[in-house]
């Protein structure tokens, strides 16, 4: 081949390279512009999130799948929206392409496990419980998983062990307190429960802690003889959530104990009037009623020193 043509040869080739890099590129920046997208529509939705906005967060996260299918944090959002609305299913198999997509993202995988716990997919979430465990052992969330799902199997021991650790790493983990507290309340433990939920109202506030903080402590208190300061807090729970039934029925078996049959019925007549209520909620009103009904046809001692509400 004679110089010309070689030279001819050569400046093809540098063509046909710089051709096929440019093409490479170009569909780099295609793609790139694409996520940036996503992930901008993305962001919007998570800010429709915080405001409460939940019917728009679900259209931005939609409109950014449209843009890019991989893009995990829109599938997440999404799955949180479903989640919102109801729809497990749906949320549960989005989460699956999040953490796909993420290649096992520890927060993912946690979150997907407490979604799995929630539909009864134990055996699922206690595996993510483990993944989540194995890629970040210094996750309070997911060791808070962990116990969960641990407590849920019936291993109580070992799901406190799973609670402390997640409160070693977050002292003030007011969902895991609670846990800790209810598994205390199971094994009878009323003074490891009562120093437990002190220290949560010590970091919130009394009335800023929830009203499960008070119903556990007012049935501990009440094993203790504690009758008083049981009363006030079933009280404080029911100022807190006016249509649950469980801190009136707590009143009126605490009112029975101690004599105060006006106060029982009273109680049990507001914890009807709420309606709505579960089955074992139901059967203890029926059984309350009786106990209420037996003591109002006996004579009564001429003082009782009955439960007062203050």
């Amino acid at each position: 081949m004679k110089p010309p043509a070689i030279r001819f040869c050569f400046a093809l080739a540098a063509m046909v390279v710089l051709t096929l890099g440019g093409c490479r590129a170009i569909g780099r920046f295609g793609e790139s512009r694409q996520s940036i997208a996503a992930r901008s529509l993305s962001g919007k939705g998570f800010q429709a999130i915080h405001e409460g906005r939940w019917e728009l967060a679900e259209s931005l996260f939609t409109d950014a799948l449209e843009v890019s299918k991989s893009d995990d944090r829109a599938h997440w959002g999404l799955a949180e929206a479903y989640w919102k609305r109801g729809e497990k299913e749906l949320a549960v198999q989005q989460m699956e392409q999040a953490v796909r997509l993420s290649a096992g993202d520890p927060k993912f995988v946690e979150r997907l496990g407490r979604m799995y716990l929630d539909v009864g997919r134990a055996a699922d979430a206690d595996a993510n419980s483990l993944l989540a465990l194995q890629s970040k052992r210094d996750s309070p969330e997911a060791w808070r998983l962990r116990g969960d799902c641990l407590h849920a199997a019936g291993k109580n021991e070992e799901a406190l062990a799973a609670y402390h650790r997640a409160l070693a790493l977050q002292p003030d983990y007011s969902e895991v307190q609670i846990k800790a507290a209810e598994i205390y309340l199971t094994d009878k433990r009323y003074d490891r429960l009562l120093a437990t939920l002190d220290r949560l109202q010590d970091g919130v506030g009394i009335e800023a802690a929830p009203a499960k903080v008070d119903m556990l402590q007012g049935i501990a208190m009440r094993q203790l003889g504690r009758s008083d300061e049981a009363l006030r807090c079933f009280v404080r729970a029911s100022a807190k959530n006016p249509d649950d039934a469980a801190p009136h029925l707590e009143i009126a078996a605490l009112a029975l104990e101690g004599g105060e049959i006006e106060v029982a019925r009273d109680s049990l007549a507001s914890a009807t009037r709420l309606g709505t209520m579960s089955y074992d909620q139901g059967q203890r009103i029926l059984q309350l009623q009786d106990v209420q009904q037996r003591m109002a046809s006996e004579p009564r001692p001429s003082s009782t020193p009955g439960v007062q509400l203050r």
